[in-house]
């Protein structure tokens, strides 16, 4: 009931703001790509924003993302222009902060409307010819773009969003949202949406390009711990969502036998994951050097671009590890690898998983089932890790 008034109220709104959108000009000068999304997300959608390029090399592309993401484009040849907005609903606080008093619930319902028309009168200044939603159900972004009087707005016909748009895709829950996001830059042109599989020739890569300082940070830092001749592994086990965590142990048995194979490996991660990459140094028998915590996201980028070999779980670095085109091994469990997998050569970038009944859920912070550790996780087996890192390593 209540996801049905929201629904009518939408309705509602985009009538009365379409008087808003301006007509559309014969030739598109200014596009605006709307995308809330954090790290991974963000890099998946690097590929749409080269394929915009392509169709509409003449015009000023800006990129409307979340301060959480905007390093990912602040290098990007593809994007003219970066503008931040703190996207509703996107933040990720800590838990327990959610805690608020009537006043306090008040102003969170009515905040996203009055940040909405904040930003619109913003954007409308721009006059954009064309505007994309590049996630599939930001209703959010495309009444922004009805409201910025965007005249031509492209996204995904999800019933919130289909109201705010002129042309709307129909919605594949099976499709990879990289492809996805190919198929509205596509239509954007006046090209039929088809959307190439991730291995596809005519599909570009994802794209992080690190500071020439990044680089060279990196370089260093390889040559002082990796030997010449020695595959250098990097160990990433963190992500945000405890449901998608591997266990501590396996991961210190394939470092070590890793290790003892002759590589050499070190531990990574974000702020506020030295304790998880310590608990796996702990389980080591010669326990790897850690840069978690340490590194800013162009450095570790560019580590991963010296890297024989990334290993990790569903998280953001590791879609940045495969932008950087190192081969990787991704541990999926409650994500949906369909959807959210490493975008590029399936032979470079492998997905492990268990296919049980009930992954993927999409939930990351509690087992549906009930389980300390969920079972979809849990049934990932370190041989099977090691073999298939042997078997990267080998090609």
């Amino acid at each position: 009931m209540k996801s049905l008034l929201r629904l009518q109220l939408l309705r509602l709104l985009a009538l009365l703001a379409r008087p808003l959108a301006r007509r559309p000009r014969g030739s598109v000068g200014a596009v605006l790509y709307i995308k809330p999304d954090h790290l991974g997300d963000m890099l998946l959608a690097t590929p749409a924003l080269a394929a915009l390029r392509l169709r509409h090399p003449r015009a000023r592309i800006t990129a409307l993302v979340g301060p959480w993401s905007q390093m990912v484009l602040r290098r990007n040849p593809n994007v003219d222009a970066l503008l931040e907005c703190p996207f509703p609903g996107f933040e990720r606080r800590p838990p327990g902060e959610g805690r608020m008093g009537l006043a306090a619930r008040l102003s969170a319902l009515a905040g996203p409307y009055l940040l909405l028309l904040r930003y619109a009168a913003l954007l409308r200044a721009e006059r954009y010819d064309l505007a994309i939603v590049g996630r599939d159900d930001h209703w959010w972004g495309a009444a922004l773009a009805l409201l910025a009087g965007v005249p031509v707005r492209v996204g995904f016909a999800v019933p919130e969003c289909r109201p705010f748009l002129t042309t709307a895709l129909p919605w594949d829950a099976r499709a990879h949202v990289t492809a996805q996001g190919l198929a509205l830059v596509a239509v954007s042109a006046g090209a039929p949406a088809v959307a190439g599989g991730a291995g596809a020739p005519e599909a570009p890569p994802a794209r992080f390009d690190p500071a020439p300082a990044d680089l060279a940070w990196a370089a260093e830092w390889r040559a002082a711990h990796a030997p010449p001749g020695r595959a250098l592994v990097v160990l990433h086990p963190g992500t945000a969502g405890p449901d998608k965590l591997w266990l501590p142990e396996r991961w210190a048995l394939v470092a070590d036998a890793l290790q003892d194979a002759g590589a050499s490996l070190v531990l990574t991660g974000g702020p506020g994951e030295q304790p998880l990459a310590g608990a796996v140094r702990d389980r080591m028998r010669a326990p790897a050097p850690s840069l978690a915590g340490q590194t800013s996201v162009g450095q570790l980028a560019a580590l991963l671009r010296l890297a024989d070999l990334v290993l990790g779980v569903d998280s953001g670095p590791m879609h940045l590890a495969a932008a950087q085109g190192a081969r990787t091994i991704h541990l999926y469990g409650p994500g949906d690898a369909g959807r959210f997998g490493p975008w590029g050569d399936p032979a470079r970038h492998v997905v492990l998983r268990e296919e049980l009944w009930c992954s993927p859920c999409g939930v990351f912070s509690a087992c549906p089932r009930g389980l300390a550790q969920p079972e979809c996780m849990g049934q990932i087996a370190a041989d099977r890790v090691l073999a298939e890192a042997r078997r990267q390593l080998a090609g």
